[in-house]
């Protein structure tokens, strides 16, 4: 194991995820999440490390790679907004709230195809700024450029029940931006 002042040893990389495509660092709570590549089709890992000893505290699994992931501000919860493009119609995806110390996870978005999350920002404790790709490409020339920014509030994440997020509600309270 390293030491507080060290890197992982040489080998580590990051355990369990293969080659990391995104790292948040979360320093007040001296956190460290990666998520890595899908490998053999089992999803797509994102791991939590305890940055300054590279101690692993949770491992999940999203069925899309994952564009977007942001620690809560306050609380013991990681965003990760995943997603990817069909390659003929549909924007598919997941928002996912990642309960830290319980490691359970909770799918946030009501459809089943969900919506390809890109972008994630925590603007306050109760308010996540979400950016969305469209739900297709059916007569929207602009859908691989734009996306739709949403706020989503909630009084207290950590009781947020899956898929209580919709889709609709989200995008009425959006605006256009580009991805």
């Amino acid at each position: 194991m390293a030491a507080s002042n060290e890197h992982p040893p040489d080998g580590w990389a990051f355990l369990g995820i293969g080659d990391p495509l995104l790292v948040v660092h979360d320093e007040r709570r001296g956190l460290l999440a990666a998520a890595g590549t899908d490998v053999h089709g089992r999803g797509t890992p994102v791991a939590v490390y305890k940055s300054r000893a590279f101690v692993r505290s949770a491992l999940i699994r999203s069925r899309f790679p994952v564009r977007a992931m942001a620690f809560h501000p306050r609380r013991s919860l990681l965003a990760v907004g995943t997603g990817r493009y069909d390659g003929g119609y549909f924007f598919e995806g997941e928002l996912l709230l990642l309960h830290l110390n319980a490691g359970a996870v909770v799918s946030l978005i009501e459809r089943e195809l969900g919506r390809q999350v890109l972008g994630l920002e925590w603007l306050d404790e109760q308010s996540l700024r979400v950016l969305m790709a469209p739900p297709d490409d059916w007569q929207d020339e602009a859908a691989h450029e734009h996306g739709h920014v949403a706020v989503v509030g909630r009084p207290d994440w950590t009781a947020v029940p899956a898929q209580s997020l919709t889709v609709t509600a989200a995008v009425a309270k959006s605006r256009c931006a580009a991805s």
